[in-house]
């Protein structure tokens, strides 16, 4: 194969794949971060399915749906704007994949209401989502730069 298409293909991929890994692993650790606390519950929707086991799925599925949404999002020009979107998507998807995991893991053992459910998981993710969407968004944007 010719060295020029190898560099063209490994230039085409290299960003999306950089994208990718860096949100795979910073979804994987806040999901810890956050909700870890309850790694030692037993999930109300797969009594055999471990904690790992649905915050990598999670994060599977978070990666691929985030990639997408960022690549489409390196197309602004406008930097402010980009970062504000990018900010509220992953700070939304990753407060949903916690509520996800509070509802199976606590709330449907007990009788929490929506709203104290809600509260809940934001007392446990303020502090790991604040911290690490903004390393993560400034992250990805730094390294875009960068290729």
């Amino acid at each position: 194969m010719d060295q020029t298409f190898k560099h063209k293909i490994f230039s085409f991929i290299k960003k999306p794949l950089i994208i990718a890994v860096l949100l795979f692993v910073f979804t994987l650790i806040e999901i810890y971060w956050a909700m870890g606390s309850f790694s030692d519950k037993i999930s109300s929707g797969c009594l055999d399915c471990s904690f790992f086991d649905d915050a990598y799925l999670m994060t599977l599925f978070s990666t691929v749906f985030l990639s997408i949404v960022f690549l489409a999002l390196s197309f602004i020009k406008n930097s402010n704007l980009k970062i504000i979107l990018q900010l509220l998507i992953l700070i939304t998807v990753w407060f949903f994949w916690n509520y996800t995991i509070f509802v199976d893991r606590e709330s449907a053992w007990s009788t929490y209401l929506f709203k104290e459910e809600i509260r809940y998981t934001f007392k446990f993710s303020f502090l790991p989502i604040s911290i690490l969407s903004i390393v993560t968004v400034f992250t990805l944007n730094y390294i875009s730069r960068k290729l």
